[in-house]
């Protein structure tokens, strides 16, 4: 019998029928039948059941006796077909066993604090964040991130057939007044500044277009220090997009384009409900819905059905609570063209709309870009309808006003939440369900237990004090 020495994925062990194969992984779940030991052996690809003989087995079965749930271990044996009715249909390789001689245990397990074998979704969240690295090994689990890995890979496929390039941008940058809060970074050598970490790379990507790049893309971390809500953490990540010479319409229809391939490509089953998208104003999404991000789903029953619509025509302004005015949406929008003049005249403010548009996926909101103002003075005029004067509007964007002054293309964008995206086409109810090492609602990492204190010694290399 010849000897398959290399891991064998558990999923084509079939192939191996009547050889000897050497497996690796978790013991899933153990039970004793009389002296017949069977445990399920866990891997990446799923589960293979091995069965220990005591007359054929010698030292496996002494070994089989002590393992428990969770240890990893490594079996020799050899793969034999199941006897009739006893195949187990729900698994791929529930035709055959794998019958050991040799039983290794790699590694013991402590009794594990959260079951691994279920959804999980019968488990407090809290706990099953303290031990990440434990959930994580559920299936369910293990399916969203590896599709989470699917849908980046074929974004990044995409996206580079259609002549985008990725581009990475700093994680330390400045700190501007762009709508959530910096999270800060202290300077250890010019001490007394802050390093922002990026709410979004947005200036980064309208740079690339004033530095010729044209076509851009990112898969990128963001960071918002925002105040606490259910489906909301401090770090995201999007997928992040730009291009030059073009309007709203090209950017629309290449984002409809990669979001129909992806879910043809990776979740067939599931159905877009119209193609092409719906387009709603925003005034018409509120009317007739309520809501600037309408499920439009015709059965809301169906997990399967997905329907996406654009929202555009958004206000460009509105009132802040002390009477000025803020964007509704980001500063660096470009109005409407019929509106520019009211912009550079700063008329009618409230009027104005924005080249602003969203997406929207069974009520989420899954995206959002916008035509930028590619011409100082426009984007200049925006600062000062929120109340900027001059010297603030410098200090804050004088490097994209002098950017803008060399011969800034036309150009527009979009960024996906990219987390939500995964979230709605996995089927889960939050985003931390399809976030590997999630934090809670209240931003806390009950894993690494942090935010957590520094050392008074890193406060004054810092040149910092904690007041009280």
């Amino acid at each position: 019998m010849s000897e398959v020495s290399e891991r064998v994925l558990s999923s084509k062990v079939s192939d191996y029928v009547g050889k000897k194969v050497t497996l690796k992984g978790w013991v899933n779940i153990r039970r004793d039948h009389g002296k017949l030991i069977f445990f399920d052996l866990r891997d990446k690809d799923g589960l293979v059941q091995v069965v220990v003989i005591p007359s054929s087995s010698g030292k496996a079965y002494e070994a089989a006796q002590d393992i428990r749930p969770e240890y990893v271990v490594q079996v020799l044996g050899k793969v034999n077909r199941r006897p009739e009715g006893t195949i187990n249909k729900a698994l791929a390789s529930g035709t055959v066993e794998v019958e050991a001689e040799a039983i290794k245990v790699l590694s013991a397990s402590d009794t594990p604090p959260i079951d691994v074998t279920t959804d999980g979704l019968e488990i407090g969240e809290d706990l099953r964040l303290k031990y990440r690295f434990l959930d994580l090994r559920r299936s369910r689990m293990q399916d969203n991130i590896r599709k989470r890995h699917k849908i980046i890979k074929e974004i990044r496929d995409f996206l580079d057939k259609e002549g985008f390039i990725e581009v990475e941008t700093p994680i330390l940058t400045k700190s501007t007044p762009e709508g959530a809060r910096d999270y800060i970074v202290p300077s250890r050598l010019e001490k007394g500044k802050f390093y922002a970490l990026p709410q979004s790379p947005q200036q980064y990507k309208q740079l690339l277009m004033v530095a010729g790049v044209e076509k851009y893309f990112q898969i990128a971390r963001c960071f918002r220090d925002e105040d606490t809500r259910s489906d909301r953490q401090p770090e995201f990540t999007q997928l992040d997009l730009e291009i030059s010479f073009v309007q709203r319409e090209d950017v629309m229809e290449i984002n409809e384009k990669l979001l129909i391939y992806l879910v043809k490509t990776l979740y067939p089953d599931k159905k877009i409900q119209k193609i092409p998208f719906p387009k709603l104003s925003f005034k018409e999404a509120v009317e007739k819905y309520g809501s600037d991000r309408p499920d439009l789903r015709e059965d809301k029953d169906d997990p399967n059905l997905l329907a996406f619509c654009w929202i555009i025509d958004f206000p460009f302004f509105e009132k802040t609570e002390e009477g000025g005015w803020t964007f509704t949406h980001n500063p660096f929008s470009a109005p409407e063209p019929k509106y520019m003049e009211m912009l550079m005249k700063k008329e009618n403010v409230g009027e104005i709309i924005a080249s602003q548009y969203d997406i929207v996926l069974n009520g989420f909101e899954i995206g959002g870009g916008s035509i930028r103002n590619h011409r100082p003075e426009a984007l200049e005029k925006v600062f000062e309808v929120m109340g900027y004067d001059k010297k603030t509007i410098n200090e804050n964007f004088g490097h994209m006003l002098r950017a803008f002054s060399y011969g800034a293309p036309p150009h527009g964008g979009i960024a996906w939440g990219l987390d939500r995206l995964i979230a709605v086409l996995q089927s889960q109810e939050t985003i931390r369900e399809v976030i590997p090492f999630a934090k809670t609602g209240e931003g806390r990492d009950l894993m690494m237990e942090s935010p957590s204190i520094v050392s008074d010694k890193q406060l004054r290399e810092l040149g910092l004090k904690i007041g009280k």
